[in-house]
């Protein structure tokens, strides 16, 4: 179980810089160690097609209460019900001197996670993985909102999940011919106005 917060510094490898973050407030005792959730959000960090890696990010993952996700969905979406995961991007339009890159938080709700991977035969971690990846590609200015959009990013998650050795979040969806507009049906995407994160540089 991670600890209630652990911080990872600076890595500035090949021109890199990612501060990640990972906070437990949810008492979940099932999380795995901090450690590979970071490497998850790296890894989803990474290129992809039409798109070169984030060389800066600055990421908070934070797993909270059934209570607080739907308290945050509440208060930035307007929906009274608790969501798997939350993606909040970072936005500095009115800011001047701000650090280039993929900046925002991630809340994701450990035991609707554990809900919904026995309900659809998949293991906890690999659920858990896939909505990492999925708040990241977020917070990278990706969405489901339409037939394509959803396609795309149902494709760029299967593969970076996979990637990982874990199961393909969408095979059984796939074969099934479920909408791709239903995809992450449950998952939320808030944009929140903030204040800007330290420098990654």
């Amino acid at each position: 179980m991670p600890p209630a917060e652990q911080r990872i510094a600076p890595r500035t490898e090949a021109g890199t810089a990612h501060r990640i973050a990972v906070q437990n407030a949810s008492r979940s005792r099932r999380l795995p160690p901090a450690a590979r959730i970071i490497e998850w959000v790296r890894h989803a960090l990474g290129a992809l097609p039409g798109r070169r890696a984030a060389r800066h990010a600055e990421i908070t993952v934070r797993f909270v209460t059934q209570a607080e996700a739907a308290r945050l969905n509440e208060q930035f979406r307007g929906r009274d019900y608790a969501p798997n995961v939350l993606s909040f991007p970072y936005t500095m339009d009115d800011v001047l001197a701000v650090p280039a890159g993929t900046c925002g938080d991630i809340a994701i709700c450990p035991a609707i996670v554990a809900r919904e991977a026995r309900a659809q035969g998949k293991s906890f971690e690999a659920h858990l993985a896939h909505l990492v990846v999925h708040g990241v590609l977020h917070l990278r200015g990706y969405d489901h909102l339409g037939h394509r959009e959803a396609g795309r990013m149902e494709r760029l998650e299967s593969r970076l999940v996979t990637a990982l050795g874990l199961e393909d979040p969408w095979a059984v969806e796939r074969a099934q011919g479920a909408p791709r507009a239903a995809v992450a049906a449950h998952a939320g995407h808030a944009t929140m106005r903030r204040s800007p994160p330290s420098s990654t540089a």
